[in-house]
């Protein structure tokens, strides 16, 4: 049985496809997702492939093979979640994929959590709830669920929840 996860790899600046190349030729999985842009020179327009994430590549690897990737030329170090190098989920890689090949000129903004914001929970006890963002300090979300009549507030790990644009809360 496989056992391999998908990982973020912090790079060096502006060595993301170095590292991809180094990644691929050790026979490590690895994906660098590149934007489609359109860059204008003076005589011409071109359109480029740039990273869509700034010096991150993913590389799906056993726990066993982060000695290989950390001894990589450009890699810095895996980034870390919570004292742990950041697993990605296989459905978020294929999201990427597919969005990346349907559109041009990308652009990705980490999501900044605020009070009275929307979200879903999608892991834990609570999974699949919409909450409404009460505070944010620090990984930790507080939330408070609104059912039978009753709210529940409870403290999530920020990891755990994404942001809801069509919402059953009420507005």
């Amino acid at each position: 049985m496989e056992n391999k996860k998908w990982f973020a790899v912090y790079t060096k600046p502006r060595w993301e496809k170095k590292v991809f190349a180094s990644l691929q030729e050790k026979g490590l999985e690895s994906y660098c997702p590149l934007n489609k842009v359109r860059k204008k020179w003076s005589d011409r327009v071109k359109t480029i492939e740039e990273p869509l994430f700034k010096s991150y590549v993913f590389v799906k690897i056993e726990p066993d093979q982060q000695t290989e990737v950390r001894m990589t030329n450009g890699v810095v170090n895996f980034v870390y979640w919570q004292g742990k190098p950041a697993m990605i989920r296989e459905k978020e890689i294929n999201t990427i994929r597919r969005f990346l090949n349907e559109y041009e000129n990308v652009q990705a903004h980490p999501v900044e959590l605020k009070a009275d914001q929307k979200v879903r929970i999608y892991a834990g006890v609570l999974m699949d709830h919409e909450a409404r963002v009460l505070k944010v300090k620090g990984n930790q979300v507080e939330v408070m669920i609104e059912s039978l009549g009753y709210k529940l507030v409870a403290s999530v790990d920020k990891s755990n929840i994404g942001e809801v644009f069509n919402s059953s809360l009420p507005q």
